[in-house]
């Protein structure tokens, strides 16, 4: 019961936080709302590390290499998921940020050394069809139209949020606890984004109403603490490969929330496209084990027909 609430909660969470990200999009600057987020999450981390007593203090390799998670994962990620929103709705957002999973394949290959398993080669040349798909009219055209803009900006945010999946990998690998990981890595990612905001010229504003501060104090405590929390507890209690799962949803529940608040109208091609998207990810999420289980079943029924 604890495993499906877990994982109902990050799944509904994380779907639901493309739109609360759209809601954001008044006259802050996306990068300076980034900022916002992930400064105020850290702080909000490392008080909670600090009474828990969590250890704090860390040599400057671990934290450079918590800086690069941070910069790529929180920082350049989700600018480019903000930035996207304000050229397609946010379901289709989500939909594009779910090839994370086919750029992990990969980074990993480059940066780790891990071989391509030909289940995830062959998923994420689905996935990479059923985008093509969605996108077609806009990738036709050859045109800088706002559904390529939007499509190229999250794209370019899916592939730092897999350079931060890498990168936490190995600081997990290396006994780095991912809360205060997470911690050290928001606030770096939100320190950046500041600092590019203000290097560009920008200047501190903020929007005091409901609309704004709603959707960020959301964002902040469930989207950044609460969705990751009940992630990290659902892998300790069934396994990374099935917690994975929940990316598999997140997509789903963004689509559909978009067309309910956002008048996202389907076409063939919107409809078919996000169908290979979603089982190029299935297809990538299955495990090796899963897959021996079904050949060996198949197998098995096969030698049984020929014998009888």
């Amino acid at each position: 019961m604890l495993n499906f609430f877990l994982y109902v909660s990050a799944s509904l969470i994380w779907g639901s936080t493309w739109l609360a990200i759209k809601l954001q999009l008044t006259q802050v600057p996306p990068i300076l709302s980034v900022a916002y987020r992930f400064c105020l999450a850290a702080l909000i981390l490392l008080a909670y590390c600090y009474i828990t007593r969590k250890r704090l203090n860390y040599p400057l390799r671990d934290h450079l290499f918590m800086a690069l998670q941070g910069i790529t994962l929180y920082g350049l990620c989700y600018y480019g998921s903000y930035f996207a929103t304000a050229y397609m709705t946010s379901g289709l957002v989500a939909v594009v940020f779910s090839t994370i999973l086919m750029w992990n394949i990969f980074n990993l290959r480059i940066f780790m050394g891990q071989p391509v398993a030909w289940r995830a080669f062959w998923g994420g040349c689905l996935g990479l069809s059923g985008i093509c798909i969605v996108f077609w009219q806009d990738l036709s055209a050859f045109t800088a139209t706002r559904g390529l803009k939007g499509l190229l900006i999250a794209m370019a945010g899916a592939y730092f949020a897999s350079v931060g999946n890498v990168v936490g990998s190995r600081n997990a690998k290396k006994g780095m606890p991912v809360t205060q990981a997470n911690a050290f890595g928001m606030g770096y990612g939100g320190l950046l984004t500041m600092f590019i905001h203000f290097a560009m010229g920008g200047t501190l504003t903020i929007d005091w109403s409901i609309g704004y501060l709603g959707p960020m104090i959301y964002l902040t405590i469930f989207g950044s603490i609460v969705a990751f929390g009940c992630y990290m507890l659902l892998i300790g209690r069934i396994g990374a490969e099935y917690a994975a799962y929940v990316t598999l949803l997140m997509p789903v529940i963004a689509l559909v929330i978009s067309t309910l608040f956002e008048g996202y109208r389907w076409t063939g091609n919107a409809l078919f496209g996000v169908a290979l998207v979603l089982a190029g990810n299935l297809i990538i999420l299955t495990p090796q084990s899963i897959y021996r289980r079904v050949v060996g079943r198949f197998k098995g029924r096969e030698n049984f027909v020929k014998s009888a």
